[in-house]
């Protein structure tokens, strides 16, 4: 129902509820004036954080919108910021408000199940809503999941039948054997060869594997083992002898730190470079070995910290998990308080090889959430690349439209230079323009570049067409300062950047400011990348006309000087004779075969009279 209530009487209603407010821990809630709860937040002290939101001025556009949204307030009050912490977390899921972070998650990611009867199956699925089953996962290493069945299938030969198993049903004779029991995939229970004891026996034992008690597990087998060989049941000591080593070699495989280190927590976060997601990863640590691990994504909403989106995240898994660790590692100082768990932030040692490996895979996730959404949208791409850039040039602007100028001469010869321009990180071809030196005698590679570019922009500002966000020159530090001469001139002030060459030719460092200076990035990056594709094709612009120009004037300049001599006739010849000197060695007869009397009379008297 809509609150009508006037905005005077809206004020004194909000300043009388947070005057009301106790200073214990909690949850509250914001209410818009439709009664729908549009924002849940957690306090160690509710009054003083309510209180923030109506006294401070908030950069964020977002939070002052949610404040002007507000008209009403409740509370809960527990004892322990864990409690109110945990409380949010539950009140999030519920109401899902409008401006509290989004819980990106993939439900599709499979877990083990196993069923709650007399005789369970143990089978994967990704369907988690039955209560007639224990689940473990999810497994976002599908591969992990695989390798984890195909264990517990070589250990302990479970049916992977569909039979609703009692001892009643088996007594009564209801079952016959399949396929499953012929190749030594089950023991047979359904017929009475496996008691339900020892079949639920096996399940236990499969239990203690999915929680990651492996370590007691090979334990206990090995005991088993000693006490079967010392009662000489041999077969029965080779068949726990082989269900040992089995799970010994699985062991060793894992990703096991020290068998010391038990029933832990790992979280770490990663934020991408719009600041607009955050992903969190967890890890489960028992006997030393990594039983579960899982990365997701929360979208924020207020410009959250890392601290606030890190609390809910660690909330969220060990509600979800059931994890009930005394000892949780994170990457930084934690405000929060717990009840039954301590953080640890390593510096050294096997925990801090437990929290790098955590932020391996958090950021591994990054990555792949990354090229997922540029994969859908090409556009995110250039766009997180410009922005680096821009961050890394400390421009003032995003450099959506980036020019790149080259010259191109041989010896001072037919001088020429070219300009390409690249706007969102793609070239666009209409835009590129070429240039034939005209001030500048000899090969001064340095004046050429200053003329180009006072020609190019002059015309820009006198015809009003847009400028670049940057330019980048293709020689180095010189070309910087030609290109700096000529903006100043015309009173531009446009970013200039550079990229230089090392020893062997091949580019290897962007260049910015006066004086230029190195900016440090990766030549694998992709923005170092993007620079050199510019690069590399102003160079094959420039190149391509200077070659043709080149080219056109060698070849055609005699006969383009004969009048009555066409496009035509200049071809057959060309095609004829290969190259202006032997059409000048050509006799008069050799000509008219080609190109009949009157022309050939033309071009033949034309070459004796200049010779």
């Amino acid at each position: 129902m809509k609150d009508n209530t006037p905005l005077i009487n809206q004020e004194e209603k909000l300043k009388a509820i947070i005057a009301s407010l106790p200073e214990k821990p909690g949850s509250y809630q914001y209410w818009n004036a439709e009664g729908v709860i549009i924002y849940v937040g957690k306090a160690k002290n509710l009054k003083k954080r309510v209180s923030s939101y109506f006294t401070k001025n908030h950069d964020s556009l977002k939070t002052r919108v949610l404040v002007s949204k507000i008209t009403n307030i409740t509370y809960t009050t527990v004892n322990t910021e864990e409690d109110a912490l945990n409380l949010e977390n539950k009140l999030i899921k519920k109401y899902k408000p409008r401006y509290n972070v989004l819980l990106k998650d993939d439900k599709t990611y499979p877990s083990i199940a196993i069923q709650k009867s007399e005789f369970p199956r143990v089978f994967k699925t990704r369907n988690l809503t039955s209560k007639g089953a224990y689940y473990y996962g999810p497994y976002t290493h599908v591969s992990t999941m695989y390798a984890l069945l195909d264990l517990i299938k070589q250990l302990y030969p479970i049916r992977n039948c569909h039979h609703n198993l009692t001892e009643e049903s088996i007594k009564a004779g209801k079952f016959k054997v399949c396929l499953e029991y012929h190749i030594g995939n089950c023991e047979g229970p359904c017929v009475g060869k496996q008691s339900k004891e020892e079949y639920n026996q096996n399940i236990d034992h499969i239990k203690e594997i999915l929680k990651g008690n492996t370590r007691k597990l090979e334990q206990k087998l090995m005991a088993e083992m000693n006490k079967l060989a010392d009662n000489l049941e041999f077969e029965e000591a080779e068949l726990t002898k082989r269900r040992y080593l089995l799970l010994k070699n699985y062991n060793a495989k894992s990703e096991v730190v020290n068998y010391s280190l038990d029933n832990i927590d790992v979280f770490s976060i990663e934020e991408n470079e719009e600041g607009k997601s955050a992903y969190i990863n967890y890890m489960h640590v028992k006997s030393g070995g990594i039983n579960q691990s899982f990365t997701f994504e929360y979208k924020k909403r207020l410009n959250e910290s890392k601290e606030e989106l890190l609390s809910l995240g660690i909330s969220e898994m060990r509600e979800r998990f059931g994890s009930k660790a005394k000892e949780i590692i994170v990457p930084f100082e934690m405000e929060m308080e717990m009840n039954d768990a301590t953080f640890t932030i390593p510096q050294k040692g096997d925990k801090k090889k437990l929290l790098d490996l955590s932020m391996m895979n958090v950021k591994e996730y990054k990555v792949d959430r990354i090229k997922q959404e540029e994969k859908l949208n090409p556009e995110q791409r250039a766009t997180r690349l410009l922005t680096e850039l821009q961050q890394l040039l400390h421009l003032e602007k995003l450099p959506l439209r980036i020019e790149c100028f080259d010259n191109s001469n041989i010896q001072g010869s037919d001088p020429v230079a070219g300009c390409v321009v690249f706007i969102k990180g793609k070239p666009s071809k209409k835009d590129y323009r070429k240039y034939i030196i005209k001030t500048v005698v000899g090969p001064d590679d340095y004046a050429s570049m200053k003329e180009v570019v006072w020609r190019k922009y002059k015309r820009a500002v006198e015809e009003e067409t847009p400028l670049p966000d940057l330019i980048i020159a293709d020689g180095g530090i010189g070309q910087m300062h030609s290109i700096k001469e000529a903006t100043d001139a015309l009173g531009l002030t446009i970013p200039i950047a550079g990229l230089a060459k090392d020893d062997k030719h091949h580019t290897s460092e962007l260049l910015f400011g006066f004086p230029p200076e190195t900016v440090g990035i990766k030549q694998s990056s992709s923005l170092f990348k993007l620079l050199v594709n510019i690069q590399d094709e102003v160079h094959r612009f420039a190149i391509s006309f200077h070659r043709d120009k080149r080219s056109k004037r060698q070849t055609n300049s005699e006969l383009d000087d004969i009048n009555g001599i066409g496009t035509k006739t200049k071809s057959i010849l060309i095609k004829e004779f290969k190259s202006i000197k032997r059409i000048k060695e050509a006799t008069i007869e050799q000509l008219e075969a080609i190109i009949g009397k009157a022309k050939a009379k033309i071009i033949y008297e034309y070459f004796r009279n200049n010779d």
